[in-house]
């Protein structure tokens, strides 16, 4: 973000400064610099959109979700099984 902020008064249009950054950093795509510009101005406050931090907490929450879920599911079927066994008559 800051090379491309330093060098976009040198180019025609943002575009090209991105191409000048993606070059001086040996990156393929000026894309990939076009993204990670707008990731910093997202987290910068600069543009709307879910930040890095708020993105890698709903990853964390998710994955834990998923796990509770899991983790239900088993004590549920053991729940099942042992009420199951309470059940049968006893010889």
């Amino acid at each position: 973000m800051r090379m491309l902020v330093e060098i976009r008064d040198q180019h025609e249009s943002e575009w090209a400064a991105m191409r000048a950054v993606a070059d001086l950093l040996g990156v393929a795509t000026p894309e990939t610099v076009r993204q990670w510009v707008r990731r910093a101005q997202v987290d910068d406050g600069a543009r709307p959109g879910i930040t890095s931090d708020e993105s890698a907490e709903l990853k964390r929450l998710r994955r834990e979700n998923a796990e509770l879920k899991r983790a239900n599911g088993i004590l549920k079927a053991a729940s099942a099984f042992f009420a199951a066994e309470l059940d049968r008559p006893q010889r």
